[in-house]
């Protein structure tokens, strides 16, 4: 087993620059982010995303054994906050560079929480 000094790592993402395309698809914001949380080590336990209508943004969350991924994107500002946390030997820091490369942002603020 792997032991860390803390419980888990929360890190926050801000993605500003994004395609508005990018930010409207609740089926393909939900591939995107299990595959994220795959490459990290975690393990998905259900997933459930909302649209909200033509041309708006969409709140998804991924459940994790882990704990969770989650996203609510505003298209209409190119933009979409991330919140990824995850315990155990699962790296939040893998499934981040997986969501920016599928995103694309043009900006990422970054912020990393040790929890516990």
């Amino acid at each position: 087993m792997t032991v860390h000094a803390t419980p888990g790592r929360h890190v926050l993402a801000d993605f500003r620059g994004v395609a508005a395309e990018r930010l409207t698809d609740p089926a393909a914001l939900q591939a995107q982010m299990i595959a994220a949380a795959q490459a990290a080590g975690a393990h998905v336990l259900s997933a459930h995303f909302h649209h909200f209508g033509e041309g708006a943004g969409v709140t998804g969350v991924v459940m994790l054994s882990e704990s969770h991924i989650s996203i609510h994107s505003w298209p209409e500002h190119r933009f979409a906050a991330l919140d990824i946390f995850m315990c155990g030997a699962a790296q939040p820091e893998l499934a981040l560079a997986c969501l920016q490369t599928a995103l694309a942002p043009e900006s990422v603020r970054v912020t990393t929480v040790a929890r516990g």
